[in-house]
């Protein structure tokens, strides 16, 4: 078993649990609470013990899931049970589960305590863990959502041997972003070896940036590109293959505008391919869309901004310009 302190402002933290049972610690590590509301998906497996009386609330599969109706009845469930301040809110599932169980625990009664149970690799490395939580509307993805840190997080790797094939590769589109955030290291890791470095990038990140005023942008290397295929094409490309895409279309960038020379590029894709995903945009993926879509994002603040490589490493770049950005899709098709 390893655990992974993320630490924050104000002399905060709170552990990471990374092993294949690292649900049965929960009970050394979580607070005891009268209530404990459980947030699931079926199918999912994956059941808790808890000292308090728990109930469950099971949400819809898939990135649907990420509305604010779906925040609307899990909140107006709480409050029908009689959840209070001074329970839980516990997230077993993926992505999709770890941010709307989040932001409903951040929203309800302004604030309930939340822990998560991660239970795909994209989960575990990256969805889980910094507080992030929202769902998603029309024009765009995570655009509502709130800062809402966890009080532990249960990264179970054994679940991930019960995973589809397409749902690894999606975690692995996480994992490729963080060989360029410092984790060149990560490739030749066990598993749980693999989570624990990812889990220590991001909390450093988070560290020193909780609310993403500045350096915590680069953790969404990749997804400025990524979250408008994701958008646009109604989510039938997953979020990791998404994140792949956008990692090379990122590196093509950065070299269009200087940044970065083409033995950098060809570093990403030899990364992506390692993972077994592809660079390419999905069929039918229009320029015009995209760039839309891409201006929709949330970190835009002068134009088009991009996460991108360079001599000082991966960091925001704003300003972009629209025309280079738009020829420069032509490298990923």
């Amino acid at each position: 078993m390893i655990t992974v302190d993320v630490p924050l402002p104000g002399g905060r933290s709170y552990p990471v649990v990374i092993g294949p049972m690292a649900i049965d610690v929960m009970s050394t590590v979580l607070p005891a609470t009268s209530r404990v509301a459980v947030v699931t998906q079926k199918g999912i497996g994956v059941e808790v013990e808890t000292a308090g009386e728990q109930r469950v609330f099971t949400i819809p599969d898939g990135e649907p899931a990420k509305t604010l109706s779906t925040i609307e009845d899990l909140c107006s469930g709480f409050a029908s049970w009689g959840l209070t301040r001074g329970d839980l809110v516990i997230g077993i599932g993926g992505g999709v589960v770890t941010d709307v169980a989040g932001f409903a625990a951040a929203s309800y009664h302004r604030g309930v305590p939340v822990a998560h149970v991660a239970t795909t690799m994209l989960a575990q490395i990256d969805a889980a863990i910094g507080g992030k939580t929202g769902v998603n509307l029309p024009e765009g993805k995570n655009l509502v959502g709130a800062f809402w840190q966890p009080v532990a997080v249960f990264c179970d790797t054994g679940t991930l041997a019960t995973l589809p094939e397409r749902e690894m590769r999606c975690g692995r589109g996480e994992m490729a972003k963080y060989h360029f955030l410092g984790g060149e290291d990560i490739e030749g890791l066990d598993i749980d070896e693999q989570v624990a470095r990812c889990v220590e990038i991001k909390a450093r990140v988070v560290a020193a940036d909780e609310r993403e005023a500045g350096q915590r942008a680069v953790l969404n290397y990749g997804h400025t590109l990524a979250h408008a295929v994701e958008t646009t094409g109604r989510y039938d490309m997953r979020h990791g293959e998404a994140v792949a895409v956008g990692l090379v279309y990122a590196a093509e960038l950065a070299a269009a505008m200087g940044r970065i020379d083409t033995d950098r590029v060809a570093e990403h894709r030899r990364i992506v391919d390692h993972h077994d995903l592809s660079s390419a945009l999905p069929a039918g993926a229009g320029n015009d869309e995209l760039l839309a879509a891409m201006g929709r994002d949330k970190k835009a603040l002068d134009g088009l901004t991009f996460v991108l490589d360079g001599p000082h490493g991966v960091e925001p770049v704003h300003g972009v310009d629209p025309d280079l950005v738009g020829k420069t899709l032509d490298r990923v098709r």
